[in-house]
Formats: structure tokens, C-alpha cells, sequence
């Protein structure tokens, strides 16, 4: 038998050809990317033992006697069977070349992984960055192998979400009082104080500013800075670099914003903790902005972020916003925004010329990282064809791991409204029992505030299998989302009427998801108020249809097909093919024996959307007056059916043996809190979803169990290392 070759849009597409074609026993010869996929070369397992046997001389045999021929007449056998041996050799020389990997065959084409570390690296951006940023490639790009313009896309996303930017020119300029810029010499700080002034000017007038001026050492310096003084209007101090700032407030009362341009000093002159101590203002705090220039070298820029940075902490202050030099002077503007990013600074302003004020513009992240990756140039060694290193390694990738973790965290607290309360809930952590208890009723008692929830996930009220408590109840926010702090049931009042209307009450909720038929109270309120609800109920549930008393379980087959739903089950893919029916059920503990509660039945089929294997049926009962609209119910009820057994995951991981003092209440809400983030996660198809659950997983050590239960172990390391950085921040534990 010859090698075969086989194209598929991916490596699972292309195996599918495979197996179809050669069953599960195909030896594989080769595999590449390619512009239409992958490309697979493979013979059947029989075929290659045939050919391990030996290589004997092709032998003609003598052909069989032909039928008389319906059609032309055939070739002559003996060529055939020539050509059929050509072929074949040909082949063979083929998939000899491709196994042995000789010199002058092209290399297998590059993961995506490595496509994109070799584009960041093309455009100068640092190995520690790039190992960074790839860490976490979603599972979805990373299946289609393509650097393509969604790959691009996903790269400028993860690059500009790391570079801190204001949100507006008002958010720096409308701050009063002293601002400082610093820097090595001939970083260009004498012109960016003069457009910083004109901007400001612009915006205030001229007179609440003042300027100030310590680099007494180069000639002409004060001269400089004065001209630029007369032309805007505003009034010049001089100060000699040994001198406090705090000595020259007393001459500029009513200046409410004080720009000081200092002198020009080598990140390795030991004087440079002297001069930024000196820039204190007594009572007036003095805000540190150091000027990078873009034309340095990235091992330069490097030293003078560390040196300046130790020298304002040696000082008592801190360092935390920049501002770029010279942009117009450098060939790529990857190093810079490079050093920017690793070491958390925020970028205020990018310089590009000498024009006051026009030559400088308010950091745009996007834009600047799109200038970045589009000035590329290619490589000269195959250093990108690497894998990404682990993204641990060591004390130099702590300052990037505490970034991504603050970025994940605030990413989360973006995206799910009253995460901070989760947050909140974890604060408790450590403190004694009876504090815990008390901050956590004053907690609780608003939550959730008016306009956030507009639906309730209502849990069964019994026990979660092999623990003593029940899955806490679900808000729905006003997306369709769970908000990520649910509600314990024991804080609820008793009884189902008066749940739901206490939940209408205090939150306005209009819609209301339940395990097991409401019973009859609760079925009449429903039925007044007109509410959305929906009931996820077992195949043994008895209803009537066309007369005859049956379980639902039984009904499969006979409803109305009304299409199939993507969704995800477990953690993974599926499609859940839905009937639907009319029927009528009698509610438990009605009033009236005779009430019954006319409605539609829903029978749903799961099965693996890409095996097509069964995965189970569910059943729901929605009332008949909701029509077909209740199909994202029913789909958010199915969704829900993690949530205990992701909660119960968290619960027996979170060891009070470990953590210290823990109510079992306040560890329940950490635990069903996590399964709720953890279930969002996993069902959101946007992008932002996607590339915060490539940056969790990265965290957790990348993806090896299904994805929801991955995401909910990535949460809880997140937490814990976000509890021991808080605590160490805090230098002991709060007792009061």
C-alpha cells in the first residue's frame, strides 16, 4: 500500500482522515503546518511490515485471464504493474527524505507558540517578556496553528493590556502639586519640562504653575529653561541640587503645580540617591517621573529604571510613572516599551521631537504597540524556534509574575460585577472566629445591591453528596451571568413562597431558575406575579399528556424537535438537542387537589460535539405561557450543574489545617465563590474571556485536567498567593 498524504484544517482534523482511511493501527511517517493546515504523511501498519520483510527484486506475474472488456481496451499489464513500482519507489525515496530530515528539505513549519515569540523577538522586544506573554496562548489559537490576523490580534491585546497608560491628560494634569522629572543626562528633561508646563498652561492659565530648575552643572542650563519661562508667562526658581525643595515653598505661595527639571546624572553616580532625597516638598508630596530614552539600549534603559527605582525607594519615595524621550531618533520603540512593561511603570507621555508643546502626545498603549510589532526586523538565528521557558524561573521573573497576578485580578473585578465582595470574603481569612462571623453579617446584609441581580439560580435544598452542606444559592446578574458570591441557604428564610418573594423584594428579581417543581404556594405566586421560571426536573417526573399520566423519561422521542444548542458539559464541547411538548403537572401541596399548572416539557439529548458520543438527557418544565423563550433558561439551569461539584472541590481543598482559624460558613462562600468564577469562565465565548482564561491557566501551570476544574485550581493558587502577598504587605494579620 503507498503513502498516503492527508490535509486538515488542524491535527485533530487531519487524525480524523487517518483513522478513517487506515484505522487506528496507521503508522505515521511525517506531519508539518502548512498554508492550508497540517499536512499528515502515513501507510497502513501491514503495509510497512511488508516492506521491513526485505526489497526484492520486482518479478512480473503472469497476469490473470481478463474479462472481455465493456469499455477501451486496458494497458498492457506488465506496464502498469511497472508504473504502479515507479510510484511506489518514488514514494518511498519521499518519506526517507522526510524521516531522516536531510540538508536542503524544509523545516517543519513552527508551532504558533513559536511564530509568536519569533514576532516579538523580531521587533525587540526581550526573551523574559515574550517567554511571559506566550505562556499564555489561549487553547483555542493554539489549536489552529496560524499566525494569523487573530493571533496578531491576540498579541497586541495581551501587549497593550500590560502597558499602563492614564486614561486621559486631566487624570496628570489635574493633580496640584510638585512634580519632578528625572533621568540620565541628555535624556531631553529641560524641553519635556517646557511642553509639560505649555500643556499645562493651556488647560489652567499661567497662574497657578511655577517652574524649578536644580541642574546648576551644565552651562546654559538655567538659560534654557528661562527662555521657556518668558515665552509661557510663568515665573523660574533656580535651586542648587543639594538644596531641599522645601526651602523655595515658602516663596511660591498660591502655586498650586510645581514642575521641577533636575539636574542630568549617570544611573551608576552614587549621588543619584542624594538628589532624589532632596526632592521633597515637607508636608507636599513630590511625584517622581523618570524620562527613558527610546534611542537607548535595552541593557541601558534597564540599569537606569533598577537605579532610579532603588534610589527613589532609599529616598523614602517611589517611582512609578515615565515618560518616553526622543521616539523620533529610535529605529524600534519595542526595547523601551519593553522595560516599561516589565517593570510596571505607567506611561504618561511620548516625546518625539523638539516643538513645544506639539511634539508630545499622551501615551496610547494600542497605537504604541501596534507601531512596535509593525517595525520588525527578521532574525538572523532560529532563537524564537525554542518552546517558551517555564514561566517560572527564578527571582528575576517575580516583578513579571506579581504584574500578570494583579492584572488577573483586576481583569476578574472588570468583568464580574461584586467580585470585590469575593475579594472581601477572603480578607477574613486568618482572623479569629468571632470577627470573622461578624464582618461577614456585615458583609452579606446589602448583597446583592439593587440593579445587580436579576435572576436566582435556587440550589436543591439538600446536602451536596459526601459533605454536610448544601450548595449556597446563585445570583444572576444582568448579563445572565453568576455573580461571583453566592448565598447560603441558611441565611434564607424558610420556605419557597416566601424566598421568592423576599427575593423580589430586596433585589427586584424577576426571574427565577429552580431544582425540582415549585411546589403549590410557590407555583400560584409565580403564576400571579407572571414571573420567568424554569424547572430542572428527573426523567421520573410525572406529567399529563394527551390524556395518559406518564413519566417524562418515556415521552422521549414523541415531542417536537426544536433544534440543538452549542454548550459546554463537564468542562468540555457538546450540543444539546432539544424536544419540547405540551403537558400539564399537578403541583404538591396545592390548595385545591384539582389544581394543575399547564406547560411545556423540554427533553434535551447531550452529546460530545466532537465524538457525538451520548453524554446524558435532561428534563425541564417551564410554564406554557413563556412559549419557546425559555431555551436560555433551561441552558443556564444544565450549566449550573457543576457548581457543586466544583465547590466541593474548592471546599476540601481549602484546609483550615493550613489556613488557620476558618468558619465552615466563610469557607463554604470561598469555595462555591470559586466555582462560580471558575463555571463563567469556562462557558464565556468572548475574547476577553478567552485570553483571561489562557492567563489563568498559565498561572496554574498550564491546562492538564478538564478546563473548568483547571480554571477552579488556577483561582484557588490566585487567591492564596494573593492572601500570603496581602499579608506580607500587611506585616501581621489584622485582629480587629
Amino acid at each position: 500500500m503507498s503513502v498516503m498524504r492527508f490535509v486538515g484544517a488542524n491535527s485533530r482534523e487531519a487524525m480524523r482522515q487517518v483513522r478513517a482511511a487506515l484505522g487506528d493501527e496507521a503508522l505515521i511517517l511525517a506531519n508539518r503546518h502548512t498554508e492550508q493546515g497540517v499536512e499528515i504523511l502515513a501507510m497502513a501498519e501491514s503495509a510497512a511490515a511488508a516492506g521491513d520483510a526485505g526489497e526484492p527484486e520486482p518479478r512480473p506475474q503472469a497476469p490473470s485471464r481478463p474479462s472481455p472488456p465493456a469499455a477501451p481496451a486496458s494497458p498492457d499489464p506488465a506496464q502498469a504493474f511497472e508504473a504502479m513500482s515507479a510510484r511506489l519507489l518514488e514514494e518511498m525515496r519521499d518519506m526517507r527524505a522526510l524521516l531522516a530530515g536531510g540538508q536542503g528539505q524544509p523545516a517543519a513549519a513552527a508551532t504558533l507558540s513559536e511564530q509568536l515569540l519569533e514576532t516579538m523577538l523580531a521587533a525587540g522586544f526581550s526573551q523574559a517578556l515574550a517567554d511571559e506573554v506566550v505562556s499564555a496562548l489561549p487553547e483555542e489559537l493554539a489549536a489552529a496553528g496560524a499566525l494569523d490576523e487573530r493571533a496578531l490580534a491576540w498579541l497586541g491585546r495581551q501587549l497593550a493590556r500590560r502597558l499602563r497608560g492614564l486614561d486621559d491628560e486631566a487624570a496628570f494634569m489635574d493633580r496640584t502639586g510638585i512634580v519632578a522629572l528625572i533621568g540620565p543626562t541628555g535624556v531631553g528633561k529641560t524641553t519635556t519640562t517646557a511642553k509639560l508646563t505649555a500643556r499645562y498652561v493651556m488647560r489652567h492659565g499661567t497662574r497657578p504653575v511655577a517652574l524649578v530648575t536644580t541642574d546648576s552643572f551644565r552651562i546654559g542650563a538655567h538659560e534654557q529653561l528661562r527662555i521657556y519661562s518668558r515665552l509661557l508667562d510663568v515665573p523660574m526658581y533656580a535651586l542648587n541640587a543639594d538644596q531641599p525643595v522645601s526651602e523655595l515653598l515658602g516663596r511660591m505661595k498660591g502655586k498650586s503645580w510645581i514642575i521641577i527639571d533636575t539636574v542630568g546624572m549617570s544611573q551608576r553616580d552614587h549621588r543619584v540617591i542624594e538628589q532624589v532625597s532632596h526632592l521633597h516638598g515637607g508636608d507636599s508630596p513630590v511625584r517622581l517621573v523618570l524620562l527613558l530614552n527610546a534611542a537607548s539600549q535595552p541593557e541601558t534603559l534597564e540599569e537606569v529604571v533598577v537605579r532610579y527605582r532603588q534610589a527613589a525607594q532609599a529616598a523614602g519615595g517611589e517611582l512609578n510613572d515615565c515618560i518616553i524621550t526622543k521616539q523620533d531618533e529610535a529605529g524600534r520603540l519595542a526595547p523601551v516599551l519593553d522595560i516599561v512593561m516589565r517593570h510596571g511603570l505607567r506611561l504618561l507621555f511620548v516625546s518625539h521631537g523638539q516643538r513645544v508643546p506639539e511634539d508630545m502626545a499622551l501615551a496610547e498603549p494600542d497605537a504604541l504597540i501596534d507601531q512596535a510589532l509593525a517595525d520588525r526586523t527578521p532574525l538572523a538565528r532560529p532563537a524564537a524556534r525554542q518552546a517558551p521557558e517555564p514561566v517560572v524561573r527564578g527571582s528575576g521573573n517575580l516583578l513579571g509574575q506579581g504584574r500578570r497576578l494583579a492584572s488577573v485580578l483586576q481583569a476578574l473585578r472588570l468583568r464580574l460585577p461584586g467580585f470585590e465582595r469575593l475579594e472581601e470574603v477572603w480578607n477574613l481569612l486568618g482572623m479569629p472566629s468571632t470577627i470573622q462571623q461578624q464582618r461577614l453579617d456585615r458583609l452579606l446584609e446589602d448583597y446583592p445591591r439593587d440593579g445587580q441581580a436579576l435572576g436566582m439560580l435556587w440550589s436543591e435544598r439538600r446536602r451536596v453528596p459526601g459533605e454536610r452542606w448544601s450548595m449556597p444559592d446563585v445570583a444572576l446578574g444582568p448579563e445572565g451571568t453568576w455573580l461571583p458570591l453566592p448565598l447560603p441557604q441558611h441565611r434564607q428564610v424558610a420556605g419557597q413562597r416566601a424566598r421568592l418573594e423576599a427575593a423580589q423584594a430586596r433585589h427586584a428579581v424577576e426571574v427565577h431558575l429552580l431544582n425540582g417543581l415549585p411546589d403549590g404556594e410557590a407555583g400560584e405566586w409565580l403564576e400571579r406575579h407572571a414571573a420567568s421560571w424554569c424547572s430542572q426536573v428527573r426523567g421520573s417526573q410525572r406529567v399529563e399528556h394527551s390524556g395518559e399520566r406518564r413519566s417524562l423519561a418515556s415521552l422521549d422521542g414523541i415531542g417536537e424537535s426544536v433544534g440543538d444548542l452549542r454548550c459546554r458539559f463537564r468542562g468540555a464541547p457538546c450540543r444539546l438537542a432539544l424536544d419540547s411538548l405540551a403537558v400539564s403537572v399537578a403541583l404538591k401541596g396545592s390548595r385545591r387537589d384539582s389544581q394543575r399548572l399547564e406547560a411545556r416539557a423540554w427533553l434535551g439529548e447531550l452529546r460530545d460535539e466532537e465524538s457525538g458520543k451520548v453524554l446524558g438527557r435532561r428534563y425541564w418544565i417551564a410554564p406554557a405561557r413563556l412559549g419557546r423563550a425559555p431555551k436560555a433558561l433551561l441552558l443556564t439551569l444544565l450549566q449550573g450543574d457543576v457548581l457543586p461539584q466544583l465547590a466541593r472541590r474548592a471546599w476540601q481543598r481549602l484546609d483550615p489545617a493550613e489556613l488557620g482559624e476558618l468558619r465552615a460558613d466563610l469557607r463554604l462562600l470561598m469555595a462555591s465563590g470559586l466555582a462560580t468564577v471558575a463555571a463563567h469562565l469556562d462557558l464565556a465565548e468572548d475574547e476577553a474571556a478567552m485570553d483571561l482564561r489562557a492567563e489563568l491557566l498559565g498561572l496554574g501551570g498550564g491546562r492538564r485536567r478538564r478546563r473548568d476544574v483547571a480554571l477552579l485550581d488556577s483561582l484557588l493558587q490566585l487567591f492564596l498567593v494573593r492572601d500570603a502577598i496581602r499579608h506580607l504587605g500587611l506585616g501581621e494579620r489584622e485582629t480587629g
